[in-house]
């Protein structure tokens, strides 16, 4: 702040594993109305083998997806950058890092399985557990438009990394990642199935 003229005011507020401990829940409404007044949200870790034993429901983890609905926090962005001399110390093939390796995952937060329906249940004395992954158009195509605007900003290159071979709403994706295109005619776009991906990586 110095350096920049700058002056921070913080405003520490509970999430995850210390607001169950002090709250009982792990997104309290104060920490909401705190983190939607602010300028920027800064935040640590949730969680730990302490809570391993809360209900599904009240974990810390349920604290992070909620801020991250409640904020619409909707992409997250990986850079992964590795420079040619420090190859041998990645996990990432070395013909893939060539003379240097820059990638950028844009992930999608607020949608799919982790916000989808969920459960538990038994049935002819078997337990079973299930969870839905949705997504509707207007969640995919903002995650879509984001990474085409990075694209532009980059190298002009871009991959959807899905399962279109089994699941419909990977297929989604698809269609919308090639409307998408066309309003972006100089980036190269590019599909591969997410075990081939991680395959071609490591």
């Amino acid at each position: 702040g110095e350096k920049f003229g700058f002056k921070f005011d913080y405003d520490y507020q509970l999430l995850g594993g210390c607001a169950i401990d002090a709250t009982g829940v792990p997104y309290p409404q104060q920490t909401a109305d705190a983190c939607k007044v602010s300028d920027a949200v800064l935040l640590g870790a949730v969680g730990g083998p302490k809570w391993d034993s809360q209900p599904g429901n009240n974990r810390p983890e349920k604290g992070l997806l909620a801020i991250r609905e409640d904020l619409e926090l909707f992409a997250n962005l990986r850079p992964a950058k590795i420079f040619a001399p420090l190859k041998s110390a990645s996990p990432i093939k070395e013909e893939i890092i060539g003379d240097g390796l820059d990638i950028l995952i844009v992930r999608e937060l607020t949608g799919g399985i982790y916000f989808g329906d969920r459960g538990t249940y038994e049935e002819n004395g078997v337990v079973g557990a299930y969870d839905t992954e949705r997504y509707t158009y207007p969640e995919i195509k903002r995650i879509v438009k984001a990474g085409f605007e990075y694209a532009m900003k980059r190298e002009k290159k871009l991959t959807c990394v899905d399962k279109a071979n089994v699941l419909d709403s990977s297929r989604l994706w698809r269609k919308v990642m090639e409307e998408t295109a066309k309003d972006y005619p100089e980036v190269e776009v590019s599909y591969m199935y997410v075990d081939n991906c991680a395959m071609q990586l490591v």
